[in-house]
């Protein structure tokens, strides 16, 4: 399997702020690569580098094989979709509008859609099950509405990696579980490598194929979910009391914080029966 991404001594720092401190590591083509870390970790500075929001100040960042300095802001649009974080919530278009605005890369001078365009906006709505939203604005939208609109602008540009910045956040269960599974979607059906930021440990240890644990701009652990979730990273990643054991729904770990009240007692088990 070759290569999507391909990271080497990368460092960033805001002013005399390190967030990322020579970090190294790739993704493979049609992989579901998820990174987690605890708040102020380097995460969303990651992602805004992988997009070519802004540019790596030191190491060296490839994306499909050439250097992200290399590509032009349309090209790099034809090959990288990100789905930020935050969204405008006063945009004054419809959903099919704002769907229709992945094509961007596609367009000639004049900024004209075509029937291709189209056709490419009506799939993604439809893969994302929003059809029936099409005439309806953004701010009618519930935030699970919103998100997949999101989602189907990403998939109408017509990208070979979609970037997603926390995008279950504030999202109720249901939503939740809805947007990961479209991504798993998107793997499975399209080929498509995504890369996602998540808070969520459990829905990252149900779906990633790998994880990315990073900690005060460090890699901490890289690997399958039973590599990254053990134990001893996450409360060394966290600062926190977990417990760390086997999905009942499958082979992957399942993570349980534990209230202070209970750490004495967890501590003692994880240690007398050696859990994660």
């Amino acid at each position: 399997m070759s290569v999507a991404i391909d990271i080497k001594n990368l460092s960033y720092s805001y002013g005399n702020d390190p967030v990322l401190k020579d970090i190294s590591f790739s993704i493979q083509k049609g992989d579901f690569f998820i990174i987690i870390g605890p708040n102020g970790s380097g995460k969303t500075t990651l992602m805004k580098i992988i997009s070519g929001i802004i540019k790596p100040q030191r190491g060296q960042l490839k994306i499909l094989g050439c250097s992200i300095l290399s590509y032009t802001r349309k090209i790099l649009a034809k090959n990288i979709a990100f789905v930020p974080q935050m969204v405008q919530e006063d945009f004054p278009f419809t959903v099919s509008e704002l769907v229709l605005m992945g094509r961007s890369p596609y367009l000639g001078l004049l900024g004209l859609e075509g029937e291709k365009d189209i056709k490419i906006a009506k799939h993604a709505m439809a893969f994302t099950e929003i059809e029936h939203l099409s005439h309806r604005r953004l701010d009618q939208l519930s935030g699970g509405e919103k998100q997949r609109v999101f989602i189907a602008r990403a998939i109408c540009q017509d990208s070979r990696i979609i970037l997603l910045d926390e995008p279950t956040a504030s999202l109720d269960l249901a939503h939740q579980i809805r947007v990961m599974d479209l991504m798993e979607r998107l793997k499975e059906e399209k080929g498509i490598t995504v890369i996602m930021v998540s808070h969520d440990i459990n829905l990252a240890a149900m779906y990633s194929d790998h994880l990315l644990l990073i900690n005060n701009g460090k890699i901490v652990s890289l690997g399958r979910p039973d590599e990254v979730l053990t134990f001893q990273a996450l409360e060394e990643a966290y600062g926190c009391t977990l417990l760390v054991d086997e999905s009942p729904i499958g082979k992957f770990p399942r993570i349980t914080l534990v209230p202070q009240k209970f750490s004495v007692s967890v501590h003692s088990t994880c240690e007398r029966l050696h859990v994660g």
